[in-house]
């Protein structure tokens, strides 16, 4: 569990929950899930000396449920938020819940995991329960304590002023960082898609196709709760009351600006998925559609030999029969007149299927 105070121009980690608030900004607690679950009772005792009000036990629940699908609830004292982040994981890679797995290789089949990380709101303390080793908090404190030290421009990232604002940069950040892995994604089902439309290849990676159909339903199922949280979230931050002092109404209206933003990032995802989804689906059909008409290609010029030989068979059958008087048997040519009978027949037949199309490429 870490715990960080953030103020105008200041942003300090303190080594243990302090016994009140600070004079000015408000606090990020920061914790891991097991962390947390060993500890709630010291944070629920912390948040009722700060804040006048706990956790409620459902709530707790929903932080500590690693299978909770992401939503937004609200009391009179906090509002909470549970988002579900995503992760690339290769197919056969280990990987649990609360440990980050191994990168996918570039050449590996690729599902989507997703692990939720839970907020709870409060006017000066913002609450946030983590799968264990989550880059999201730690990338968090080290980019606002690089920004204070100086390391990087001021003008790159102003720190966040109240508990909401840190709150949706954290979902912003959680909701970009699916770029690589929707790069991942459409490289993949690019090479798939070569496999399938090769004419000389046999395409055999049918569970890979199926793991990555599989990882977009889920993939768009985890977008879809994530827009319904974000919009419930955008509602009840509209009925917050209103802000008398304009430093106030101005920051409230950052809030809004900031959460339409995560909402239309995550509109983002949803449409690529769904593209995705719809070139897997087409790519499929294509592939059987094109194998329909190589099946008829071979069926026609199977049927077309047999057409030119049928009547060269007969032809060889009518002098293959047994009888003495049989025309041209005893003649010295008369198997030139037949051989060429049967040479006239068959290119009489060549001439004719190719003149319908029946034989070579259609154009």
């Amino acid at each position: 569990m870490r715990v960080f105070h953030i103020a105008a121009d200041q942003f300090t980690e303190l080594p243990s929950l302090p016994a009140e608030l600070p004079a000015c900004g408000y606090l990020w607690i920061g914790s891991e899930r097991p962390e947390f679950q060993g500890r709630v009772a010291e944070v629920q005792n912390a948040l009722q000396r700060w804040t006048g009000g706990q956790l409620v036990d459902l709530h707790i629940s929903d932080l500590l449920n690693k299978q909770l699908p992401s939503h937004f609830d609200y009391t009179s004292w906090y509002d909470l938020m549970v988002f579900r982040r995503l992760l690339p994981v290769a197919v056969g890679a280990p990987g649990t819940d609360d440990a980050p797995p191994a990168p996918a290789a570039e050449s590996a089949p690729t599902f989507v995991d997703t692990s939720p990380v839970g907020f709870a709101v409060f006017d000066r303390v913002l609450l946030t329960v983590h799968p264990s080793d989550c880059i999201v908090r730690d990338y968090f404190a080290q980019r606002l304590e690089q920004q204070v030290q100086g390391a990087e421009s001021r003008t790159a990232l102003r720190l966040p002023t109240s508990p909401a604002d840190l709150m949706l940069r954290m979902l912003n950040h959680m909701v970009d960082s699916y770029l690589e892995l929707r790069r991942l994604l459409s490289r993949q089902l690019g090479q798939l898609q070569q496999e399938l439309f090769n004419p000389r290849g046999r395409f055999d990676h049918w569970q890979v196709l199926l793991a990555l159909r599989n990882a977009l339903h889920l993939l768009e199922d985890t977008c879809e709760d994530q827009r319904s949280a974000v919009q419930e979230w955008i509602d009840g931050l509209a009925e917050w009351p209103a802000e008398t002092d304009p430093q106030a109404a101005r920051e409230r209206e950052l809030l809004s600006v900031r959460s339409r933003d995560v909402q239309e990032h995550i509109e983002r995802v949803l449409s690529h998925v769904r593209r995705l989804q719809s070139s897997a689906e087409t790519a499929v059909q294509m592939h059987f559609s094109a194998l329909g008409h190589r099946t008829n290609d071979i069926m026609r010029t199977l049927t077309v030999l047999t057409a030119i030989f049928l009547p060269l068979n007969l032809i060889t059958g009518f002098f293959g029969m047994n009888f003495e008087a049989l025309p041209l048997i005893h003649s010295p040519l008369g198997f030139w007149i037949a051989f060429s009978a049967m040479v006239v027949v068959g290119l009489g037949f060549v001439v004719f299927f190719r003149n319908r199309r029946y034989l070579g490429s259609r154009r």
